[in-house]
């Protein structure tokens, strides 16, 4: 019976044989249809090697019978799903001869997108193929099946997603083109993909828009926009914010520190800066004290972008907050890290709009507009905020020389350390003393031109906060040569390469756990219908 089943097989082989060779010399192929149809019956049969032949016969003359082509594609699929690996394989490699037109093409993709999530290391190689082969024959029609499956929230997305990064977004260049209308094309796809995901991914599709020429240094305002349209969206700005909701704190934070970049280009930071007024100072005393910290610093790290009309708005929150942190006399120590942070939004924030500090603060800046508001006596404010400045100056310079003499003798704890273990502990130690020394001396120098009835508000970037990455100290001169001064807490070679360099510092540490570190994609925890939390734990 076996040998009979051999004979059958082999008998059917050669035939196939035949009708290829037969179709390969013919001139007109289609006077031969009967011979193609029956390469496609082949695939019903028992003959594993006529099948794996019939999966690269079907592929190569497939073109010259546009009217068996339906029948074609289906006897690919069906021997795409037969559980020989070998025959799978051979119809993989065969897929991208079938990309005859877009239904086809979108179909072919669909099928491969679900072969990225085979347990077969040869066969996931082989879709990968011959996905690429197929995104370059028609790249509209290969790419909006694979992001359908993650804007669908399909089993296979996370590995769509990896393909998607891994393959084709560093060919866009290659693949792109024409330029404006596919990137464009592709942007729109990624807009609708974006709905549920996980921070991480959502930091991928991000930086890879942001790669784009349409969002390049030359685009218009309005292409930076978007993007901040999309990030906003991500970050549910229109959702009441919920301070048990820890994935939407975190959601907001990153989402902030994301968008940061982008305000540099021009970017309104108005929503953001609206919703922290609205919806998380009135709420800012129950959110977990580990997530305040990182929302001080976001605000911080965008005050300087604010526009002065959120300036205005935001800035009573911000005193609000600084006569909550800042004592009215000196006490022992302060939470340096928020009044570091609140300071520093001050400045910025005041220096777009000085006089709104008149109401707030009892300053008596004089613009010539009836906001001055000089008539009015403000003069209580004026005491309790000056109080308050005095006696934050006087606990952080206390706090600053209590420090001072504990780092002088870091070094020789360290040589005296008797383990390795010991050593690494103090030299963390010694870091940790080494930032909070940073933000004493920050806020030393944010409170000084404070003090007076018309203070000076610092509106460039002169302040380095102590979390962000340090400026570069200038090089040594030579004996008797002159050396530049370094503005207030130092200065980098340019405000361009300081500010960018601090940015991208920002959001690849809100995307590795913000203050507290954590791992982990995120996914999980679920708000407003979302599947793919952005928790950190």
């Amino acid at each position: 019976m076996a040998a009979a089943d051999a004979d059958a097989d082999a008998a059917e082989v050669e035939r196939l044989y035949e009708l290829g060779e037969r179709l390969t010399s013919a001139k007109d192929k289609s006077e031969h249809a009967a011979d193609y149809e029956a390469i496609i019956a082949a695939v019903k049969g028992h003959s594993v090697k006529a099948k794996q032949l019939a999966a690269q016969l079907i592929p190569r003359f497939f073109r010259s019978f546009p009217a068996l082509a339906t029948r074609a594609m289906e006897a690919m699929f069906d021997l795409v799903d037969m559980e020989e690996l070998a025959i799978r394989i051979q119809a993989i490699r065969g897929f991208p001869l079938l990309g005859k037109d877009a239904e086809f093409v979108s179909k072919i993709a669909d099928i491969l997108g679900q072969l990225l999530a085979s347990e077969e290391n040869v066969e996931r190689d082989a879709a990968h193929k011959a996905l690429m082969s197929l995104i370059r024959q028609d790249v509209k029609n290969s790419l909006q099946p694979l992001f359908k499956h993650v804007e669908l929230g399909m089993e296979i997305r996370e590995k769509v997603i990896c393909f998607l990064r891994d393959k084709v977004f560093p060919l866009k260049s290659e693949l792109l083109k024409p330029q404006a209308e596919m990137e464009r094309y592709v942007t729109d796809l990624i807009k609708k993909s974006v709905q549920d995901v996980t921070r991480l991914e959502f930091k991928l599709f991000m930086d890879f828009l942001r790669s784009l020429n349409i969002f390049g240094d030359s685009a218009p305002r309005e292409s930076f926009q978007e993007l901040i349209e999309i990030i906003q969206a991500q970050a549910d700005l229109d959702a009441q914010f919920n301070v048990s909701d820890i994935d939407h704190i975190e959601r907001w934070i990153s989402c902030m520190y994301m968008a940061l970049p982008i305000f540099m280009r021009g970017a309104s930071s108005s929503k953001f800066l609206n919703y922290f007024v609205k919806q998380i100072v009135p709420v800012f005393d129950k959110i977990p004290e580990e997530k305040k910290l990182d929302l001080l610093k976001t605000i911080a790290a965008s005050s300087s972008y604010a526009a002065a009309q959120d300036s205005r708005q935001l800035l009573p929150s911000v005193v609000q907050l600084l006569k909550k942190y800042m004592p009215g006399k000196k006490v022992e120590d302060i939470n340096h890290n928020y009044v570091e942070c609140l300071l520093y939004t001050f400045h910025h924030l005041a220096h777009k709009t000085p006089n709104t500090t008149n109401s707030l603060c009892g300053y008596k800046i004089v613009t010539g507009q009836p906001s001055d508001r000089l008539g009015e006596d403000f003069s209580e404010h004026y005491k309790d905020f000056t109080e308050r400045l005095t006696g934050t100056e006087e606990t952080v310079r206390a706090a600053s020389k209590r420090l001072t003499q504990g780092m002088a003798n870091f070094n020789k704890a360290i040589s005296s350390a008797k383990t390795e273990e010991e050593q690494t502990k103090i030299k963390v130690d010694q870091q940790k003393s080494t930032m909070t020394m940073r933000a004493y001396n920050n806020i030393l120098a944010m409170l000084q031109p404070l003090h007076g009835k018309s203070p000076s508000f610092i509106g460039d970037k002169k302040n380095t906060l102590s979390w962000m990455e340090q400026p570069k100290k200038p090089a040594a001169t030579a004996a008797g040569g002159k050396r530049s001064q370094p503005a207030m807490n130092g200065n980098g070679p340019s405000k361009k390469g300081r500010l960018e360099g601090g940015q991208n510092q920002l959001v690849n540490r809100a995307f590795e756990g913000l203050s507290r570190g954590g791992r982990g994609s995120g996914r999980g925890r679920g708000r407003g219908g979302r599947g793919r939390g952005w928790g950190y734990r």
